[in-house]
């Protein structure tokens, strides 16, 4: 039985990447890398969705966030080093590819890169400026094939359903973390 069969067109799959650190002077204990499927986010505060062929049809990171063990997490860790554009200047192209804004109408991603550095990235600090902040995220999402992953396992975006138990474990098995998802 299906009971637990969701379209992964209307997933979003938050893979939870515990990514190893060499600084023994973290603020946190590791990273949460978060991506998502862009053909499934639903913009509940606009009331609108992304657009079959606006968006490429891949995960796209969500974010690089600081987490600790006990489940908590730090956020706005230094308001004196806020987002600076210039320093992502050079891979700004590979972001828009990679770490997309789906929010509809938005489509500024200064705005949201923005953000994510301000809310997750100056949390880590200790360990990534702002340009080794997003390039770490890009690393990550090049290493881990996420679609190529689930294609492997008869897995694909084509309007079929799939259980979440098959998509966790084709994960599982080809990355060896074990990821969450979240429905929106």
């Amino acid at each position: 039985m299906k009971s637990s069969a969701i379209l992964l067109l209307l997933v979003e799959i938050f893979l939870v990447q515990h990514v190893g650190v060499l600084s023994v002077q973290q603020d946190f204990d590791f990273f949460y890398f978060v991506q998502q499927w862009p053909g499934s986010h639903q913009d509940t505060v606009q009331g609108c969705s992304s657009k079959p062929g606006k968006i490429k049809s891949d995960f796209g990171i969500h974010g690089l966030w600081p987490n600790y063990v006990d489940g908590t997490y730090p956020t706005y860790c230094d308001f004196e080093n806020p987002f600076n554009p210039t320093s992502i200047s050079d891979i700004e192209k590979k972001l828009q590819k990679n770490w997309p804004v789906i929010d509809c109408p938005n489509n500024d991603g200064l705005k949201f890169w923005g953000h994510e550095w301000d809310k997750h990235g100056t949390c880590s600090e200790s360990i990534l400026d702002q340009e080794e902040y997003f390039e770490k995220a890009l690393k990550l999402k090049k290493k881990i094939k996420l679609l190529h992953i689930l294609h492997k396992e008869g897995i694909k975006p084509d309007g079929g359903f799939y259980s979440s138990y098959q998509i966790k474990k084709a994960i599982e098995d080809e990355i060896e973390v074990t990821p969450i998802h979240q429905l929106q």
